[in-house]
């Protein structure tokens, strides 16, 4: 199968779908952003919560092993 073939079959596909509406639309794509962005915030304070955690335990142990 060529590129050609291949780009008529993915523009013949694409008029077979149902696409939605936009008062649809807009509201999904609002609460994809916004727990996007939490999932984000959420990683983010988990990732400073882990690295504070390490550089707590990094100054503990900075003289263990009598280095």
């Amino acid at each position: 199968m060529g590129l050609k073939s291949y780009a008529k079959g993915v523009v013949k596909e694409g008029k077979r779908v149902r696409w939605p509406k936009r008062d649809v639309l807009i509201p999904s794509i609002i609460v994809v952003i916004v727990i996007a962005v939490l999932a984000g915030l959420i990683l983010f304070a988990e990732d400073a919560a882990g690295a504070r955690l390490i550089s707590i335990l990094k100054d503990a142990f900075k003289n263990v092993g009598g280095k």
